[in-house]
């Protein structure tokens, strides 16, 4: 489709005869977004808005699973680099705004590990739809910084204030039969080889329906993360990219390459 062609890390499918489109992770590493995919991933919502063509988005992961969050490259410039933070800081800030603003429906399809932006849009579409066995980890703490992006303005909402500061805060890990039980997704299917036909059905059922009515119901529902999204969002969003720059987070990389549980009781002066 040409007029995606400019957004090169990602995979765009279609349109079908109703007019869903897929937009699919598909990337080494079990699709983890790369600096420049977390750019792309932030912008396309806009151009599926604007394309006539266009009446759902399916997102989905390629492979054994959603998303794996942030490649640790991108982590380490976070922490070094004062352009590359505000930068992505910008682009986590909008793709929130224009998952919520974008007026064509969203489903999302979500399986296997599901983490970082990926998770995201993943939470914030309109159906969420995953397997029992996805593993839906926001692990913002547990690589130093606050929970920022998206987790502020829905999880809150969607399962409630003690279930979000349970999940946010200590990183654990949500199956996906859990998620759907405290109400952070929209659906659950028992078997695997259930995710995609559902998600398609889905789809395929908002993309054929009355088009101004979903569009302005999901307008008028997404008020609800709009009210949130002023002051909570951009504070939340503001002490994440503020941890980037902290010794938390150095901490926390090392931890994740070194495949071992962080140590932030020590200090950097400790090894004077």
């Amino acid at each position: 489709m040409s007029r995606y062609a400019r957004f090169e890390n990602l995979r765009v499918d279609g349109p079908d005869d109703a007019g869903v489109v897929e937009l699919v992770l598909d990337a080494p590493n079990l699709n983890a977004v790369s600096e420049a995919a977390h750019a792309d991933l932030a912008d396309i919502w806009r151009e599926f808005d604007r394309d006539p063509d266009v009446n759902a988005v399916l997102l989905r992961g390629e492979g054994k699973g959603f998303s794996a969050g942030g490649s640790f490259d991108l982590v380490e410039k976070l922490s070094n680099d004062y352009e590359t933070r505000t930068r992505t800081m910008r682009e986590a800030r909008d793709l929130v705004y224009n998952v919520i603003d974008c007026s064509k429906p969203i489903v999302s399809a979500i399986h296997g590990p599901a983490v970082g932006a990926g998770l995201v849009a993943g939470v914030l579409a309109d159906v969420s739809v995953v397997t029992k066995t996805a593993k839906i980890i926001d692990g913002h703490t547990r690589l130093g910084v606050a929970a920022g992006d998206h987790a502020a303005v829905c999880w809150p909402l969607l399962c409630g204030m003690a279930k979000a500061k349970y999940y946010l805060m200590t990183c654990r890990p949500l199956t996906g039969e859990e998620a759907e039980r405290i109400g952070l997704v929209s659906l659950c299917v028992d078997e695997d080889a259930d995710l995609l036909p559902t998600a398609r059905e889905v789809a395929r059922e908002l993309a054929l329906g009355a088009p101004d009515a979903i569009r302005w119901t999901k307008q008028s529902l997404n008020a609800w993360y709009r009210q949130v999204a002023g002051a909570i969002f951009d504070s939340s969003l503001a002490l994440e990219f503020y941890g980037f720059g902290g010794p938390e987070v150095r901490e926390g990389l090392a931890s994740h390459r070194e495949r071992r549980k962080p140590d932030f009781t020590r200090r950097e002066d400790d090894d004077a």
